[in-house]
Protein backbone atom coordinates (compact mmCIF):
# COMPACT_ATOMS: atom_id res chain seq x y z
CA UNK A 1 0.00 0.00 0.00
CA UNK A 2 1.48 3.32 -1.01
CA UNK A 3 1.31 5.69 1.64
CA UNK A 4 0.74 9.70 1.27
CA UNK A 5 2.02 11.92 3.61
CA UNK A 6 3.23 15.46 3.03
CA UNK A 7 5.91 14.96 5.12
CA UNK A 8 7.42 11.83 3.91
CA UNK A 9 7.54 9.86 7.37
CA UNK A 10 10.91 7.54 7.29
CA UNK A 11 10.47 4.43 8.97
CA UNK A 12 11.83 5.91 12.22
CA UNK A 13 8.75 8.57 12.33
CA UNK A 14 6.54 5.27 11.57
CA UNK A 15 8.33 3.81 14.70
CA UNK A 16 7.74 6.80 16.41
CA UNK A 17 4.46 7.29 15.83
CA UNK A 18 3.32 3.47 16.69
CA UNK A 19 4.80 3.93 20.12
CA UNK A 20 2.75 6.72 20.62
CA UNK A 21 -0.20 5.56 19.31
CA UNK A 22 -0.19 2.35 22.09
CA UNK A 23 0.02 4.89 24.88
CA UNK A 24 -2.62 7.56 23.08
CA UNK A 25 -4.58 4.33 23.05
CA UNK A 26 -4.85 2.99 26.07
CA UNK A 27 -5.68 7.08 27.69
CA UNK A 28 -8.04 6.89 25.02
CA UNK A 29 -9.57 3.48 25.77
CA UNK A 30 -9.67 4.21 29.37
CA UNK A 31 -11.58 8.00 28.75
CA UNK A 32 -14.45 5.76 26.46
CA UNK A 33 -14.81 3.82 29.79
CA UNK A 34 -15.12 6.46 31.76
CA UNK A 35 -17.65 7.87 29.85
CA UNK A 36 -19.61 4.96 29.87
CA UNK A 37 -20.26 4.73 32.95
CA UNK A 38 -21.95 7.88 32.70
CA UNK A 39 -23.80 8.34 29.48
CA UNK A 40 -25.63 5.18 27.82
CA UNK A 41 -26.32 3.84 24.97
CA UNK A 42 -24.88 6.81 22.76
CA UNK A 43 -21.72 4.40 21.94
CA UNK A 44 -21.58 6.51 17.99
CA UNK A 45 -22.30 9.63 19.33
CA UNK A 46 -19.42 9.44 21.88
CA UNK A 47 -16.79 7.94 19.18
CA UNK A 48 -17.70 11.13 17.18
CA UNK A 49 -17.29 13.36 19.48
CA UNK A 50 -14.12 11.94 20.48
CA UNK A 51 -13.07 11.75 16.97
CA UNK A 52 -14.05 15.72 16.59
CA UNK A 53 -11.78 16.61 19.75
CA UNK A 54 -9.13 14.62 18.82
CA UNK A 55 -9.24 16.09 15.39
CA UNK A 56 -8.30 19.10 16.91
CA UNK A 57 -11.76 20.58 15.68
CA UNK A 58 -15.38 21.30 16.96
CA UNK A 59 -18.72 19.40 17.27
CA UNK A 60 -22.38 20.41 16.73
CA UNK A 61 -24.82 17.94 18.65
CA UNK A 62 -27.59 17.92 17.16
CA UNK A 63 -30.83 16.30 19.12
CA UNK A 64 -33.96 16.65 21.11
CA UNK A 65 -34.11 17.78 24.44
CA UNK A 66 -33.38 15.32 27.30
CA UNK A 67 -30.98 12.86 25.53
CA UNK A 68 -27.90 13.42 27.43
CA UNK A 69 -26.39 16.02 24.91
CA UNK A 70 -25.10 18.72 27.56
CA UNK A 71 -24.23 15.98 29.80
CA UNK A 72 -21.54 14.73 27.37
CA UNK A 73 -19.89 17.58 27.02
CA UNK A 74 -19.65 17.98 31.18
CA UNK A 75 -18.82 14.81 31.51
CA UNK A 76 -16.06 15.52 28.44
CA UNK A 77 -14.32 18.14 30.45
CA UNK A 78 -13.65 16.01 33.31
CA UNK A 79 -12.31 12.46 31.41
CA UNK A 80 -9.81 14.78 28.96
CA UNK A 81 -9.19 17.06 31.38
CA UNK A 82 -10.14 20.62 30.21
CA UNK A 83 -10.92 23.79 31.57
CA UNK A 84 -14.83 23.48 30.46
CA UNK A 85 -17.47 26.11 31.09
CA UNK A 86 -20.89 26.72 29.61
CA UNK A 87 -23.02 29.19 28.17
CA UNK A 88 -26.72 28.96 27.99
CA UNK A 89 -27.89 30.58 24.64
CA UNK A 90 -31.23 32.72 25.02
CA UNK A 91 -32.75 35.49 22.59
CA UNK A 92 -31.30 38.00 24.97
CA UNK A 93 -27.78 36.80 24.90
CA UNK A 94 -25.15 39.13 23.73
CA UNK A 95 -22.03 38.93 22.30
CA UNK A 96 -20.04 40.50 25.28
CA UNK A 97 -21.71 37.57 27.44
CA UNK A 98 -19.91 35.69 25.70
CA UNK A 99 -16.53 37.23 24.65
CA UNK A 100 -16.02 39.70 27.88
CA UNK A 101 -15.94 43.42 27.87
CA UNK A 102 -13.75 46.44 28.82
CA UNK A 103 -14.86 48.31 31.80
CA UNK A 104 -13.52 51.82 32.97
CA UNK A 105 -11.40 52.14 36.67
CA UNK A 106 -9.92 54.55 38.52
CA UNK A 107 -7.28 54.04 40.31
CA UNK A 108 -6.49 55.70 43.86
CA UNK A 109 -4.46 58.80 41.94
CA UNK A 110 -8.03 59.33 40.04
CA UNK A 111 -6.76 58.15 36.53
CA UNK A 112 -8.87 56.23 34.47
CA UNK A 113 -8.18 52.89 32.36
CA UNK A 114 -9.80 50.44 30.67
CA UNK A 115 -9.65 46.71 31.95
CA UNK A 116 -10.51 43.88 29.87
CA UNK A 117 -12.78 41.28 31.98
CA UNK A 118 -12.52 37.96 29.70
CA UNK A 119 -15.88 36.06 29.32
CA UNK A 120 -16.65 32.29 29.59
CA UNK A 121 -15.09 31.63 25.61
CA UNK A 122 -12.14 31.80 27.51
CA UNK A 123 -11.82 28.31 27.96
CA UNK A 124 -10.32 24.97 26.71
CA UNK A 125 -13.96 23.36 26.23
CA UNK A 126 -16.79 25.65 25.48
CA UNK A 127 -20.16 24.36 25.72
CA UNK A 128 -22.38 26.25 23.57
CA UNK A 129 -25.81 24.91 24.65
CA UNK A 130 -28.68 25.21 22.59
CA UNK A 131 -26.56 27.87 20.16
CA UNK A 132 -29.81 28.24 18.04
CA UNK A 133 -32.02 29.63 20.62
CA UNK A 134 -29.81 32.68 20.65
CA UNK A 135 -29.84 35.25 17.48
CA UNK A 136 -27.70 35.63 14.66
CA UNK A 137 -25.92 38.57 16.09
CA UNK A 138 -25.20 36.50 19.04
CA UNK A 139 -24.09 33.20 17.76
CA UNK A 140 -21.85 35.29 14.69
CA UNK A 141 -18.93 35.73 18.40
CA UNK A 142 -18.03 32.15 18.14
CA UNK A 143 -16.95 32.94 14.37
CA UNK A 144 -13.35 34.35 14.88
CA UNK A 145 -12.86 32.25 18.01
CA UNK A 146 -13.26 28.65 16.18
CA UNK A 147 -11.53 29.95 13.13
CA UNK A 148 -8.65 31.76 14.59
CA UNK A 149 -8.71 30.98 18.80
CA UNK A 150 -8.56 34.44 19.69
CA UNK A 151 -11.17 37.42 20.07
CA UNK A 152 -11.03 41.30 19.58
CA UNK A 153 -12.70 43.30 21.49
CA UNK A 154 -12.41 47.33 21.25
CA UNK A 155 -9.61 46.73 18.83
CA UNK A 156 -7.56 44.44 21.19
CA UNK A 157 -7.11 40.50 20.10
CA UNK A 158 -6.95 38.20 22.71
CA UNK A 159 -6.08 34.96 22.53
CA UNK A 160 -7.61 31.68 23.78
CA UNK A 161 -6.28 28.79 25.93
CA UNK A 162 -5.22 26.06 23.95
CA UNK A 163 -7.02 23.67 23.55
CA UNK A 164 -9.66 25.03 22.45
CA UNK A 165 -13.32 23.49 21.47
CA UNK A 166 -16.38 24.40 21.21
CA UNK A 167 -19.34 21.62 21.55
CA UNK A 168 -22.80 22.95 20.61
CA UNK A 169 -25.97 21.54 21.07
CA UNK A 170 -28.97 22.16 18.89
CA UNK A 171 -32.52 21.17 19.14
CA UNK A 172 -33.74 20.60 15.58
CA UNK A 173 -35.05 23.73 13.70
CA UNK A 174 -38.86 22.68 13.69
CA UNK A 175 -38.49 23.30 17.25
CA UNK A 176 -39.83 26.61 18.24
CA UNK A 177 -37.89 29.88 19.05
CA UNK A 178 -34.90 28.50 17.44
CA UNK A 179 -32.84 30.38 14.73
CA UNK A 180 -30.77 28.29 11.88
CA UNK A 181 -27.29 28.76 11.97
CA UNK A 182 -25.59 30.35 8.67
CA UNK A 183 -23.63 28.28 6.58
CA UNK A 184 -20.14 29.88 7.17
CA UNK A 185 -20.87 28.99 11.04
CA UNK A 186 -21.83 25.72 10.13
CA UNK A 187 -18.76 24.89 8.11
CA UNK A 188 -16.60 25.59 10.96
CA UNK A 189 -18.12 22.71 13.16
CA UNK A 190 -16.11 19.75 11.81
CA UNK A 191 -18.75 17.24 11.99
CA UNK A 192 -22.30 17.51 13.19
CA UNK A 193 -23.17 14.72 15.39
CA UNK A 194 -27.04 13.59 15.06
CA UNK A 195 -28.16 12.27 18.64
CA UNK A 196 -30.81 9.64 18.63
CA UNK A 197 -33.48 8.12 21.20
CA UNK A 198 -31.66 5.41 22.97
CA UNK A 199 -32.75 1.89 22.41
CA UNK A 200 -34.62 0.01 24.89
CA UNK A 201 -32.06 -1.67 26.78
CA UNK A 202 -30.49 1.79 27.17
CA UNK A 203 -33.22 3.41 28.76
CA UNK A 204 -34.23 0.72 31.07
CA UNK A 205 -29.86 1.20 31.97
CA UNK A 206 -30.76 5.14 32.46
CA UNK A 207 -33.97 4.50 34.70
CA UNK A 208 -32.72 2.45 37.16
CA UNK A 209 -29.00 4.21 37.47
CA UNK A 210 -30.12 7.59 37.26
CA UNK A 211 -32.62 7.93 39.64
CA UNK A 212 -30.95 6.30 42.89
CA UNK A 213 -29.62 7.58 45.68
CA UNK A 214 -25.68 7.69 44.09
CA UNK A 215 -24.85 8.31 40.76
CA UNK A 216 -21.44 7.78 39.00
CA UNK A 217 -19.07 10.56 38.56
CA UNK A 218 -17.11 10.87 35.89
CA UNK A 219 -12.66 10.83 36.49
CA UNK A 220 -9.84 12.20 34.83
CA UNK A 221 -8.50 10.38 32.05
CA UNK A 222 -5.79 12.75 30.95
CA UNK A 223 -4.40 15.82 31.09
CA UNK A 224 -4.83 18.83 28.34
CA UNK A 225 -1.07 18.37 27.52
CA UNK A 226 -1.90 14.76 26.95
CA UNK A 227 -4.46 15.33 24.71
CA UNK A 228 -2.89 17.93 22.60
CA UNK A 229 -0.23 15.54 22.03
CA UNK A 230 -2.28 13.03 20.58
CA UNK A 231 -3.83 15.47 18.34
CA UNK A 232 -0.57 16.21 16.80
CA UNK A 233 -0.03 12.11 16.45
CA UNK A 234 -3.47 12.03 14.98
CA UNK A 235 -1.51 14.60 12.36
CA UNK A 236 1.42 12.19 11.88
CA UNK A 237 -0.57 9.35 10.70
CA UNK A 238 0.05 7.90 7.57
CA UNK A 239 -2.81 7.78 4.79
CA UNK A 240 -2.99 5.77 1.99
CA UNK A 241 -3.43 6.87 -1.63
CA UNK A 242 -6.63 4.43 -1.73
CA UNK A 243 -7.96 6.85 1.54
CA UNK A 244 -7.12 9.85 -0.33
CA UNK A 245 -8.55 9.06 -3.41
CA UNK A 246 -11.90 7.91 -2.14
CA UNK A 247 -11.84 11.53 0.21
CA UNK A 248 -11.11 13.41 -3.07
CA UNK A 249 -14.31 10.97 -4.87
CA UNK A 250 -16.65 11.38 -2.16
CA UNK A 251 -16.29 15.23 -1.38
CA UNK A 252 -16.17 16.18 -5.10
CA UNK A 253 -19.55 13.89 -6.01
CA UNK A 254 -21.10 15.51 -3.50
CA UNK A 255 -21.32 19.14 -5.51
CA UNK A 256 -23.51 20.55 -8.34
CA UNK A 257 -21.93 19.68 -11.92
CA UNK A 258 -23.24 20.53 -14.89
CA UNK A 259 -23.13 19.30 -18.49
CA UNK A 260 -21.78 15.78 -19.25
CA UNK A 261 -19.76 15.64 -15.56
CA UNK A 262 -23.68 15.95 -14.26
CA UNK A 263 -25.86 13.09 -12.91
CA UNK A 264 -29.01 12.24 -11.11
CA UNK A 265 -27.19 12.82 -7.59
CA UNK A 266 -25.47 16.04 -8.46
CA UNK A 267 -28.85 17.72 -10.32
CA UNK A 268 -30.64 17.14 -6.60
CA UNK A 269 -27.86 19.47 -5.10
CA UNK A 270 -28.08 23.16 -4.72
CA UNK A 271 -24.42 23.46 -3.26
CA UNK A 272 -22.01 21.08 -1.90
CA UNK A 273 -19.05 20.89 0.68
CA UNK A 274 -15.81 22.92 -0.01
CA UNK A 275 -12.51 21.76 0.53
CA UNK A 276 -12.66 21.90 4.40
CA UNK A 277 -14.44 19.23 4.23
CA UNK A 278 -11.91 16.94 2.54
CA UNK A 279 -9.60 18.81 5.37
CA UNK A 280 -12.02 17.47 7.97
CA UNK A 281 -12.11 14.01 6.42
CA UNK A 282 -8.51 14.03 6.12
CA UNK A 283 -7.93 14.69 10.43
CA UNK A 284 -11.02 12.66 10.89
CA UNK A 285 -10.54 9.30 9.50
CA UNK A 286 -6.89 9.65 11.04
CA UNK A 287 -7.93 10.44 14.38
CA UNK A 288 -11.23 7.34 14.48
CA UNK A 289 -8.36 4.59 13.39
CA UNK A 290 -6.60 6.16 16.83
CA UNK A 291 -9.57 6.04 18.57
CA UNK A 292 -10.41 2.24 17.33
CA UNK A 293 -6.51 1.00 17.91
CA UNK A 294 -5.59 1.49 14.37
CA UNK A 295 -2.42 2.82 13.22
CA UNK A 296 -4.06 3.85 10.07
CA UNK A 297 -7.34 4.92 8.29
CA UNK A 298 -8.88 2.85 5.83
CA UNK A 299 -11.75 3.69 3.58
CA UNK A 300 -14.36 2.28 5.84
CA UNK A 301 -13.39 5.54 8.06
CA UNK A 302 -13.98 7.83 5.08
CA UNK A 303 -17.47 5.40 4.58
CA UNK A 304 -18.64 6.16 8.35
CA UNK A 305 -18.07 9.62 8.66
CA UNK A 306 -19.17 10.86 5.31
CA UNK A 307 -22.40 11.75 7.26
CA UNK A 308 -21.30 13.43 10.05
CA UNK A 309 -18.47 15.72 8.01
CA UNK A 310 -21.13 16.07 4.86
CA UNK A 311 -24.70 17.05 5.67
CA UNK A 312 -24.01 20.22 7.35
CA UNK A 313 -22.21 21.57 4.24
CA UNK A 314 -24.24 20.88 1.54
CA UNK A 315 -28.11 21.82 0.68
CA UNK A 316 -31.23 20.52 -1.70
CA UNK A 317 -32.54 21.88 -4.56
CA UNK A 318 -36.02 23.32 -4.01
CA UNK A 319 -37.19 20.79 -6.97
CA UNK A 320 -35.58 17.71 -4.96
CA UNK A 321 -37.07 18.84 -1.61
CA UNK A 322 -40.43 19.01 -2.77
CA UNK A 323 -39.53 15.86 -4.50
CA UNK A 324 -39.08 14.22 -0.56
CA UNK A 325 -35.23 13.78 -0.81
CA UNK A 326 -33.49 14.63 2.11
CA UNK A 327 -29.11 15.10 2.28
CA UNK A 328 -28.87 12.11 3.88
CA UNK A 329 -30.02 10.03 1.45
CA UNK A 330 -28.37 12.06 -1.14
CA UNK A 331 -25.12 11.22 0.83
CA UNK A 332 -26.13 8.02 0.86
CA UNK A 333 -26.48 7.56 -3.06
CA UNK A 334 -23.00 9.33 -3.23
CA UNK A 335 -21.21 6.69 -0.58
CA UNK A 336 -22.33 3.83 -3.21
CA UNK A 337 -20.27 5.36 -5.59
CA UNK A 338 -17.00 5.06 -3.47
CA UNK A 339 -17.76 1.52 -1.49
Amino acid sequence: MSVVSPNSPTEQDLAAVAENAERAVNHITDARADIARIIFGQETVVEQTLVTILAGGHGLLVGVPGLAKTKLVETLGTVLGLDARRIQFTPDLMPSDILGAEVMEQSSDGSRSFRFIPGPVFSQLLMADEINRASPRTQSALLQAMQEYHVTVAGNPHDLPRPFHVLATQNPLEQEGTYPLPEAQLDRFLMQIDVHYPDLEAERRILLETTGAEQAKARTAMTAEELMEYQQLVRRMPVGESVVEAILKLVRSARPQEGAAASDVTNLIAWGPGPRASQALMLTVRARALVDGRLAPSVDDVLALAEPILQHRMALTFAARADGHTVRDVISRVKEKIA
